[in-house]
């Protein structure tokens, strides 16, 4: 049986777009998923970022969650440093009051952001440092209140959200081991320590009440067409953006350049093959046999599909041709 398949949004603003346009997009894409049988539609916090809207996650979430009907939504993830434990309780207790048992939540330690703005965000420097206890804090107001207890969510007390773990290097790997939580793996833009923090995560966990045996979900950058060499122009955008990011000139995510291959340097090149070397790209049979060959290296339990696809249609197709190849196919 083929595991699961997730979709990781974050609202991309398109050069010539906005991020009005952004959002109908994004509610469109999910709608397109549930339809096609995706299992989660996750967002993600970044700030000051020209390229990605999805800043007020929270918001974007009940967006999203409002306009579909079955699938899960949720954050990931929601960088829990630039926030206190129990306005993010408060807010996913609500989204998850107004749509029942579809809301999930993935917490990170990175800022989403560079140190500029990590001070408007008026986050201390040695936040990140308390992400552990902050994770705790998070997870007791969803407990059920108790007589006496002097700070509750309201909503959120008693409420079934679940919570992950997001990360990128061997910290997340053991924080969600100890704390026996679902571990989400950015593999899609930092794949370096994939393998080893799945060792140790799965080696480290305890089992919660919360969750008896690891899961692990991985990031997976997905360009699907009808022809290798469509899906290769469609990638350019997603390269461009990681070399523009590099050079610190972040920016709406641009169309898609034929002629980029010839134009990158030694540097861009190293730095895409670092940085996306989980990206499937190509006809759902390459797709297909990418992905078949990812899971069987890292025993994933689910897949989060990312597609940072210029043109909207085109992006549907993608995730309609990923799901035929994976999801219908034997």
């Amino acid at each position: 049986m083929r595991v699961p398949l997730s979709v990781l949004d974050l609202a991309p603003i398109v050069q010539g777009g906005d991020a009005a346009q952004a959002f109908r997009h994004t509610l469109d894409l999910a709608r397109h998923t549930e339809r096609l049988g995706y299992h989660r539609f996750w967002l993600a916090e970044h700030h000051s970022m020209p390229g990605i809207a999805s800043a007020a996650t929270a918001v974007v979430i009940g967006h999203v969650a409002a306009g579909t009907s079955a699938i899960r939504v949720g954050a990931g993830g929601i960088m829990l440093p630039n926030h206190a434990p129990l306005v993010i309780a408060e807010q996913f207790g609500t989204l998850a009051s107004l749509h029942p048992g579809r809301i999930d939540l993935g917490v990170g330690r990175a800022p989403g952001s560079d140190q500029l703005t990590v001070r408007a965000l008026r986050r201390s420097p040695a936040a990140a440092a308390g992400f552990p206890q902050d994770v705790v804090e998070l997870m007791g107001y969803f407990r059920p209140a108790q007589p006496g207890q002097g700070v509750q969510a309201v909503p959120g007390a008693g409420l079934d959200v679940p919570i992950w773990i997001l990360g990128s290097s061997l910290f997340g790997a053991q924080l969600a081991a100890a704390l026996g939580l679902p571990y989400a793996f950015a593999s899609h833009f930092a794949p370096a320590s994939l393998l080893q923090a799945l060792e140790l995560y799965r080696a480290q966990f305890q089992p919660s009440e919360r969750l008896e045996r690891p899961y692990v979900m991985l990031g997976v950058n997905v360009f699907a067409a009808e022809r290798d060499d469509e899906a290769a122009r469609l990638f350019s955008s997603l390269q461009q953006a990681f070399v523009n990011l590099r050079r610190g000139s972040p920016g709406p995510l641009p169309p898609p350049d034929e002629g980029l291959a010839e134009r990158l340097t030694p540097a861009d090149r190293a730095g895409i093959q670092e940085m996306l070397s989980v990206s499937m790209v190509g006809t759902p049979d390459t797709v297909r046999r990418g992905l078949e060959s990812f899971v069987a290296r890292t025993a994933a339990d689910e897949l989060m599909i990312t597609s940072q696809i210029y043109d909207h249609v085109a992006r549907l197709r993608s995730y309609e041709l990923t799901a035929e190849a994976w999801l219908r196919s034997p």
